[in-house]
């Protein structure tokens, strides 16, 4: 698989996409803080297909921070993998749109997220099982800053580096949500154990699609996206 998705829809039509998604607890902050990098990963560089979700060879998304996920249909409607009037049912019974995103019900959608600081574990060991299987697929984690304060992350960002995962990217969204912050900031907390990192901005497209299209041999990447702190 080479290419990526292909959209009927522009980046400027995510707003009305996620208007069609109503309720409580939408977590609308923590949804909008990674609209930008959904779109590019989908966009422009995840190598995967609404028509063969299930290829063996197509790269791996994992939406750790997954208590936000109205953008993360938005975009997902929007490249095809399910029909956008699924939107509008969100969180309601009988909806495969749940408050978190459910693997078994939604097409595309790799892991079932649920307490915060599970998903780069899980990218770790799919990485490494990925790499055992010979496979030219790709894992891409996505993370919020917060959930960094988790212990299990520190042991996946160890490990990845310790065994020099290079087809793993961890993008971590950075609102300032974290309450705990890290000497030196979160790319230098990565490069020391190993990662290639950079903070880039992450509503710029096209900071965004250079850094998590970057492959370092011998080194996992960790693209450290930073928007507007949360309010």
């Amino acid at each position: 698989m080479t290419a990526t998705t292909v959209s009927t829809f522009t980046y400027d039509d995510l707003p009305a996409l996620m208007s069609r998604m109503t309720g409580d607890d939408k977590h609308t902050s923590s949804a909008t803080s990674t609209l930008d990098v959904l779109w590019v990963l989908y966009h422009h560089v995840l190598r995967v297909s609404p028509h063969l979700p299930d290829d063996p060879e197509r790269d791996r998304f994992l939406l750790s921070k997954g208590h936000g996920p109205m953008a993360y249909y938005a975009v997902l409607a929007a490249h095809g993998f399910f029909p956008a009037a699924w939107l509008d049912g969100f969180a309601r019974t009988g909806s495969p749109l749940g408050h978190h995103p459910d693997r078994t019900l939604i097409p595309g959608v790799e892991v079932a997220s649920g307490s915060l600081g599970h998903g780069l574990p899980i990218g770790v060991g799919l990485a490494l099982g990925l790499r055992a299987q010979r496979s030219p697929a790709r894992t891409f984690v996505l993370v919020g800053d917060a959930e960094l304060d988790e212990g299990s992350n520190h042991e996946a960002i160890v490990v990845a580096g310790a065994r020099a995962l290079d087809q793993l990217t961890v993008v971590v969204v950075d609102n300032s949500s974290s309450s705990l912050g890290w000497p030196g900031g979160l790319a230098a907390r990565f490069a020391r154990e190993g990662w290639a990192a950079e903070a880039v901005d992450g509503r710029d497209h096209e900071e965004l699609i250079r850094a998590l299209a970057a492959h370092h041999p011998d080194r996992p990447t960790a693209v450290i996206a930073t928007v507007e702190p949360k309010e």
